[in-house]
């Protein structure tokens, strides 16, 4: 176990409002943050010490960067896993390589949930236009297309309904290496939030129930109807092995269906997740504080809820350009990216409603 004392350098491999806010979150505890991402314009290079940008694939810019770095963490799982072989000798990497090759592959992900005693949505592998027809007649309509790797708030997707032209959801995924999933009757969306430390120890939020709207999450909201409690054990049992296995490190989120069969896992990210922004206020301790917490060898924070219940409420498109309004609530949180210009299905912020 390796502690990281304070002044100690942070490296996070993206740019976004994730890693602006674990930023926030490590320089509190009086760490300083090395963002290197692509994009100039990334949100999280406002709010860090120091700014890299350069292309994921880069290795010299990469190597650089990982030898000025005491810790290497990710907000972006889609971050090309080969260079960061290179770099592993610089300084640790948590979450660990493996969880990034996992969640990368829609396929290697499902089953490795499989492998650990989960249920998922029945699944076929489509490589060409002839298998997408084999799998649809595999596993029925309605299903969606998804794209192998990439694709996240409903992009690189494409809904298959009873008597579709195929050819047109072949088209609309480019082609691409995809899988194919049947649908999944269910009541409730949840996410399981843990945090493991680099002793092992492992740590839940309140299970939040999650309400998505165009296939991006609109509310997430603790705790939790009883029919997604009902069912919180199990999928925390699976999240929990899932994060043994790959050694895990950091904040690991696992999203499910809630079903009249138990809880059907979705997917996972190995980051801090949008689902637990509400944390931030709504718990003692914020997913992005343990995430540095654990990741720099400190003991674990309580993760019990402050308040009597919490909402987060994304802010999409032009829903942020209210945030006069939003801030004459008291009761209200708002969180705003720094982003420019909101265009539709853009997460621009979130606002956080606390009852007491």
């Amino acid at each position: 176990m390796q502690t990281l004392p304070p002044g100690s350098t942070i490296g996070i491999l993206g740019g976004g409002q994730l890693g602006r806010m674990l930023s926030v979150a490590a320089a509190q505890l009086g760490y300083r943050c090395h963002v290197y991402a692509p994009d100039a314009n990334g949100v999280a290079a406002e709010v860090s010490a120091e700014f890299t940008c350069a292309d994921h694939d880069d290795s010299a810019a990469l190597t650089h960067f990982a030898e000025r770095c005491d810790v290497i963490t990710f907000e972006f799982e889609n971050v090309p896993v080969d260079p960061l072989h290179e770099i592993a000798d610089k300084a640790p990497l948590h979450p660990p390589i493996a969880a990034l090759d996992i969640a990368q592959n829609r396929i290697a992900e499902k089953m490795f949930a499989r492998d650990h005693g989960g249920t998922t949505a029945p699944f076929a592998e489509v490589s060409d236009r002839p298998s997408l027809d084999r799998a649809i007649a595999e596993i029925g309509a309605p299903a969606i297309l998804k794209t192998i790797r990439m694709g996240y708030d409903g992009k690189g997707q494409s809904r298959i309904r009873p008597g579709d032209d195929l050819d047109s959801h072949w088209q609309a995924v480019a082609g691409k290496p995809c899988v194919a999933e049947g649908f999944v009757t269910f009541s409730h969306e949840f996410s399981v939030i843990l945090v493991r430390g680099q002793d092992g120890e492992i740590r839940f939020w309140d299970t939040p129930h999650n309400v998505h709207e165009d296939g991006i999450l609109a509310v997430s909201s603790a705790p939790a109807p009883d029919a997604i409690l009902a069912q919180q054990d199990a999928a925390r049992d699976l999240a929990a092995k899932m994060a043994e296995k790959m050694d895990y490190v950091g904040v690991l989120t696992c999203e499910f269906f809630a079903t009249k069969d138990g809880p059907v896992f979705n997917e996972m990210a190995p980051r801090v997740h949008n689902s637990g922004h509400w944390t931030i206020e709504g718990a003692v301790t914020s997913q992005f504080e343990n995430h540095v917490r654990a990741i720099c060898g400190l003991p674990l924070g309580d993760t019990g809820l402050a308040a009597k219940r919490v909402e987060m409420h994304n802010l999409i498109g032009a829903q942020a350009d209210d945030w006069q309004a939003l801030l004459g609530d008291g009761a209200n949180h708002l969180h705003l990216y720094g982003k420019g210009a909101s265009r539709p299905g853009r997460k621009m912020g979130h606002v956080t409603k606390i009852y007491f």
